[in-house]
């Protein structure tokens, strides 16, 4: 049997005595990765009862109900923080992320305690994978969520069309790493390579930004 409770608050002391002592940005960032780790034990909670109550396998519940659940869950934390405290937009941003490093490191703790440390590559190439699947999924959160914010109209439908995009791109992981070694490792190759795309258009925008900052100040 494994007690992903017993992980949980092992990995979870270190974490809010450090909260403790931290101050400012680092006691923030510090705390939405705590409440991403919490996210990811409740999500299985809350997974495990819907597939207990809806009769449905485990294979059916990673694919189908597990998407939606933990990108739900994951997004609640800095949903509140964004709603209540009106942050501003990089602090949002910064929130939707940790909740989701968060989320990720754990989902990796307890896939490590359920099928052991042995394989190393094995567990590299998932641990990459996954964390760079629910970073690409924070990332359309937050890139998403914070302009459609600025419009009241458009928030409940913005929100909700941005979750669909991320549990749609997760639920896709989910089909594809289930599958045979080769396709599994194109479904781990995936998340790897969006992030790539991700970090090459920020990039590029950013260069042209400043280009086009130096040609204003020029004229």
């Amino acid at each position: 049997m494994n007690y992903v409770e017993n992980v949980y608050i092992c990995l979870a002391a270190p974490l809010i005595i450090a909260i403790v002592f931290v101050r400012d940005r680092g006691r923030r960032l510090l705390i939405f990765l705590l409440s991403g780790m919490t996210a990811c034990i409740l999500s299985s909670y809350i997974s495990t009862f819907l597939a207990t109550a809806m009769g449905a396998d485990t294979l059916s519940a990673s694919m189908e109900l597990a998407p939606i659940v933990e990108e739900c869950m994951k997004f609640l934390p800095a949903l509140f923080y964004i709603t209540v405290f009106e942050p501003h937009k990089a602090e949002g941003s910064d929130s939707i992320i940790m909740s989701a490093i968060g989320f990720a490191t754990f989902e990796n703790v307890c896939f490590m305690t359920q099928n052991g440390a042995t394989e190393l590559t094995h567990l590299l190439i998932r641990g990459f994978g996954t964390g760079a699947m629910h970073v690409v999924c924070a990332s359309i959160m937050a890139y998403g969520f914070l302009r459609v914010w600025d419009r009241e109209w458009l928030r409940l439908a913005g929100t909700f069309a941005l979750l669909a995009m991320a549990t749609t791109f997760h639920g896709c992981y989910n089909v594809l790493v289930a599958q045979p070694a080769r396709v599994a490792n194109i479904g781990y190759a995936v998340p790897l390579l969006t992030t790539v795309l991700i970090l090459f258009v920020s990039r590029h925008k950013r260069i042209l930004a400043r280009r086009g900052r130096k040609v204003d100040y020029n004229d």
